[in-house]
């Protein structure tokens, strides 16, 4: 079967043929109809993830497919179920072996391209804004990348908790998009002050940071006191050091996050999280937002949209 791999971090992934798997203990097989890309598989195409595995692997962290086999032990998801499944690799494949016991059963009318990009991204934000940053209604959320994978899921997230967003994206295409999901304001980071422009809207409660770079030093100094300023990731390649006087300053709370991490330390949490959000998208509470669906055997171009930031929402792969 073919799967888009990486064989060395020194070269880039390739679309190889490899035999097809076969599930172990606790697994499934999956037929895959579409996967979802994220940040994360560019930097694991680099070695440079947290959760990297050793080479070779498939790239690909989640997916929609059809249950085609089971591992000893396993009696469900049945087989001819279809499911999302966060995997972490293995997903830009025709098929792939996952644990049951992460499989999501997906509803009749969602889509196989909407289920295979729907839990990283939503679940971050919903987790994240709820759990860890404890955003209330009224309050102001800045949201960083607001047209990207995550952060497009913030705004809309961020207004569903009855927040006042701000999202920064860069160029009119993307404010637009931002716009469209709901933002109340926003700031174009190609060309405007983002630190002037949200104190001139009165500060942020919030910040929800997938960038970091120079856009976390604007974005903090635009804390009111008692923000709380959520770490989701480094897009623009920059982790930035922390001026700690202004935490303490303004008291602020600094907070870290990794969605993954839920499925070790606290999988019920996570569980719940999407219970929430597919009931909130069974009440069209929520858009997801797919720029590019693209074949497996245009994987490398898929990917080259998230790193040169052509894309919008979610890029998904097709075998």
């Amino acid at each position: 079967m073919r799967a888009f791999q990486v064989s060395s971090f020194s070269q880039p992934p390739a679309l190889v043929q490899i035999a097809p798997p076969a599930p172990g203990p606790g697994e499934v097989l999956l037929d895959i109809a579409a996967c979802g890309l994220n940040f994360a598989d560019l930097l694991m195409a680099k070695g440079s993830y947290q959760d990297t595995p050793p080479p070779p692997f498939t790239l690909g962290m989640e997916v929609c497919g059809t249950v085609a086999g089971l591992g000893a032990g396993v009696t469900s998801p049945a087989i001819g179920t279809r499911v999302a499944v966060f995997g972490g690799q293995g997903g830009m494949a025709e098929q792939g072996v996952f644990p049951a016991n992460l499989c999501r059963p997906v509803p009749a009318d969602m889509t196989a391209e909407t289920a295979a990009g729907f839990m990283v991204a939503y679940g971050t934000s919903h987790l994240a804004l709820t759990q860890r940053a404890r955003l209330q209604q009224g309050e102001t959320l800045l949201v960083l990348g607001a047209a990207g994978g995550v952060g497009l899921t913030a705004v809309e997230i961020g207004k569903a908790l009855g927040a006042r967003v701000i999202a920064v994206a860069r160029g009119a295409d993307k404010l637009a998009v931002a716009r469209a999901a709901g933002a109340d304001h926003v700031i174009d980071s190609q060309s405007d002050d983002i630190k002037a422009a949200v104190k001139a809207l009165g500060g942020a409660d919030v910040v929800y940071d997938p960038v970091g770079g120079a856009a976390f030093k604007a974005a903090l100094g635009a804390c009111k006191p008692l923000a709380r300023y959520i770490v989701i990731g480094f897009a623009s390649g920059d982790v930035p050091q922390v001026p700690t006087n202004i935490l303490l300053v303004k008291n602020i709370d600094l907070i870290g996050f990794y969605w993954g991490g839920y499925l070790k330390f606290s999988p019920d949490i996570l569980s719940d999280s999407l219970a929430t959000l597919l009931g909130w998208l069974a009440e069209g509470r929520l858009s997801p937002h797919i720029s590019h669906v693209l074949p497996l055997d245009q994987a490398a171009e898929a990917l080259e949209l998230m790193r040169s930031r052509a894309s919008t929402g979610k890029v998904v792969v097709t075998p």
